[in-house]
């Protein structure tokens, strides 16, 4: 199970931290891939967290995304 911290830009400036996880992908290379393919859709949803809490992105309300080499503070 592959599993990364994103920091994401929203479209209306505000920025968070969200972990996102996908049991069937062992490389996080394949997991950034899949994070990105999702988002580019026009009815891509991805399911993340921000602590505890389920965090749902819709690709329409990202601007950018980032991915940290030793990830986020959450």
């Amino acid at each position: 199970m592959a599993t990364m911290v994103l920091r994401v830009r929203l479209i209306g400036g505000d920025r968070m931290d969200v972990t996102c996880d996908k049991p069937d992908v062992s490389d996080e290379d394949e997991l950034v891939e899949h994070v990105i393919s999702t988002l580019a859709q026009d009815s891509g949803v991805l399911r993340t967290k921000h602590g505890d809490r389920l965090v749902v992105l819709y690709g329409r309300g990202v601007a950018a995304i980032e991915v940290a080499p030793r990830g986020a503070v959450l």
